[in-house]
């Protein structure tokens, strides 16, 4: 019996991944990713540049340049837009500047005037159309350079013109000792969505839809009749099981596989310009990790991976079963597909329960949504790494899962065991009840 399970489980994973079909995918898949990562370089081969810096001529009439020039460097560099930009002054008359747009268009040019009532205004000048970015940092620059010089002449000193201008300084403190990181916990929160949630929800779905795929085809060929002549059904209903966990478990090892040589291959393209994005990237990453660090996740995904894990496993199993006893009911694709929108729907629930858990902190009715089978596998990680719920609660949800699919083993087979030789789709619901009744 085991051998036939053995030979069943083999035949139907052969047949999923030595087709021409999962080779071409797989292979787009890696190229994608590949690209993905690559996608700086990727446009600037189709005339896209990531490296060149925008000139910005100031022609100053007001004699600003000095207190707007560190002024400019300082909003560019904490909007993290100060290697894209190129400050000088220029001394050339304005209608010269106008003609030189056009052949220089990586160019701008800032003329500051003298404003009787306001001080001061400005005008922006370019060939083509000027970014939002770009005009925000401009304005914000000469707004800030005008409060300094309005109130130099109001007749101010340094120091108070300095105390006038300077930010405000603004600390939170919260007098709540188990509050937690609120920036941190969005930061692994969409961790976790990004790394185990989206990745598993895209492979379920595939799950479903390859199970349904495979019982139809088999019944439509008529191939199902000489297999379960030959094997119980029960045998072939684990085969089913093991070999398409089996697939989504190597497709998203693979996954997994292919962003890191997406990595490796950016490495190997670094230029000087890339190795620049790369190191402020890398610098941003060593600043998010220690954030994330600091809030203790690292301890608790150490804590909670081996739970997590078993969860995704016996969910895959779960979802692999309901598809495969929904699949022996129809006779035909069409048939499984409308059969299969309630699986579609509580995946989606599931989903949005686990995006909603970062905005509705200690909410009850997604705490309670994390016992809940079939959606606890998406629910339950993203509470326990935000600290919502404990590791037990966690353990508390796998068991649950584990009753739940053996349950539904146990009585899906039933169904199962009438489904995949019944053709006709009249009174279907009739027949899985009766099913039910019988051992």
């Amino acid at each position: 019996m085991k051998n036939k399970l053995k030979f069943l489980t083999k035949q139907s994973l052969d047949k999923k991944i030595k087709t021409k079909w999962f080779k071409g995918v797989n292979i787009l898949l890696l190229v994608l990713f590949v690209l993905i990562m690559n996608i700086d370089r990727v446009i600037a081969v189709f005339g896209g540049d990531f490296e060149n810096q925008i000139t910005v001529y100031v022609k100053d009439e007001v004699n600003i340049y000095e207190s707007f020039a560190p002024v400019f460097e300082e909003v560019a560099s904490s909007l993290g837009e100060a290697k894209n930009f190129k400050l000088e002054e220029t001394e050339e008359d304005i209608e010269s500047l106008k003609n030189s747009l056009e052949e220089d268009q990586e160019k701008i040019v800032v003329y500051i005037l003298p404003d009787e009532q306001n001080y001061m205004k400005a005008q922006i000048l370019s060939y083509d159309e000027v970014g939002t970015i770009t005009t925000q940092l401009i304005s914000a620059s000469i707004n800030s350079v005008k409060s300094t010089v309005a109130a130099s002449a109001s007749g101010l000193t340094n120091e108070q013109i300095l105390a006038l201008t300077s930010p405000v300084e603004i600390e939170t403190v919260l007098t709540n000792p188990d509050v937690e990181n609120k920036e941190g916990q969005d930061i692994v929160a969409a961790g976790v969505m990004l790394v185990f949630i989206l990745p598993c929800f895209f492979l379920i779905i595939m799950l479903v839809q390859m199970i349904g795929a495979e019982v139809n085809d088999e019944k439509s060929t008529r191939s199902m009749e000489i297999i379960i002549s030959n094997v119980p059904p029960k045998i072939h209903f684990l085969s089913k099981i093991f070999a398409s966990t089996a697939f989504v478990v190597l497709q998203g090892l693979l996954l997994i596989l292919y962003g890191g040589i997406a990595l490796i291959v950016r490495n190997i393209l670094g230029g000087a310009g890339l190795a620049a994005m790369s190191g402020e990237v890398t610098g941003q990453l060593s600043e998010i990790l220690s954030l994330v660090q600091d809030t203790g996740v690292f301890s608790l995904l150490l804590q909670g991976l081996p739970i997590i894990l078993v969860l995704f496993i016996l969910s895959f199993i779960a979802y692999a079963i309901v598809a495969g006893v929904l699949a022996s009911m129809t006779t035909s694709i069409e048939d499984f597909q409308q059969l299969q929108t309630p699986i579609m729907l509580i995946i989606l629930v599931g989903y949005y329960l686990a995006i909603m858990a970062v905005q509705f902190d200690g909410s009850l009715f997604i705490e309670i949504a994390s016992y809940i089978p079939m959606l606890s596998f998406l629910v339950s990680p993203v509470l326990f790494m935000l600290g919502q719920i404990s590791i037990w609660q966690m353990l508390i949800s796998t068991g649950i899962m584990a009753v739940f699919t053996w349950f539904i083993f146990r009585y899906g087979l039933r169904i199962y065991k009438i489904g995949i030789l019944n053709y006709s789709s009249s009174k279907l619901w009739k027949k899985m009840f009766k099913s039910l009744k019988q051992k």
